[in-house]
């Protein structure tokens, strides 16, 4: 179980550094690239490095972000309302991994699957909230609870106020969180795993 749990953890640490290097090596490709005008997703089709860069990155990380996800079942104990958190963020992982496979060439799927993405991303954090907290990982459940209001906040106030033209802050402000969410809990994975045990 360690073995696994270290795998995971490591693939944990590993994603969110993939994709945030990939990612701003594409903007620094792009150099039209805006924050307020475009989406993120905009960088999978341009031409020469910049979509290679945006959509290898999101399909690498995607499957890193997986096995990270795998792993909390192993983390979040017996209870189902923690394995079912587990899997939600396990399905959204898979919908990372389509934005990179289907851009935004391939209406209307990319649009299925990155609204998919950042949908299921907040809802898995508020289940494995509940789940930490059942099981008495209260530090844990507090920070997943504040990412997941981050995370969905920035799109609720973008539906209501249009505060930017275009979704690559909300896009980015969300995923910086969960990235930085993912970082911890990898840590306490690693810490876990170097334990002997997933108590």
């Amino acid at each position: 179980m360690s073995g696994a749990l270290k795998i995971a953890g490591v693939c944990g640490f590993a994603a969110p550094i993939v994709a945030l290097t990939f990612i701003l090596a594409a903007i620094a490709s792009w150099p039209q690239f805006s924050w307020v005008n475009n989406a993120l997703s905009d960088l999978g089709v341009q031409s020469g490095a910049t979509a290679w860069l945006f959509n290898s990155g999101l399909v690498v990380s995607g499957v890193l972000f997986a096995v990270f996800a795998a792993g909390l079942f192993r983390l979040v104990g017996k209870r189902a309302v923690g394995r079912v958190g587990a899997a939600i963020l396990f399905l959204a992982c898979v919908a990372l991994i389509l934005i990179g496979v289907f851009n935004e060439n391939f209406r209307p799927t990319h649009y299925y699957v990155s609204v998919a993405f950042f949908v299921l991303m907040p809802i898995s954090l508020l289940v494995l909230t509940v789940g930490f907290w059942l099981e008495g990982q209260r530090r844990l459940s507090a920070l997943t609870l504040v990412v997941a209001v981050v995370a969905a906040a920035v799109w609720i106030l973008q539906f209501l106020f249009n505060y930017v033209a275009n979704v690559a802050v909300p896009e980015f402000v969300s995923g910086f969180a969960a990235a930085l969410w993912t970082e911890a809990v990898s840590y306490r994975m690693l810490k876990e795993a170097s334990h002997g045990t997933n108590d």
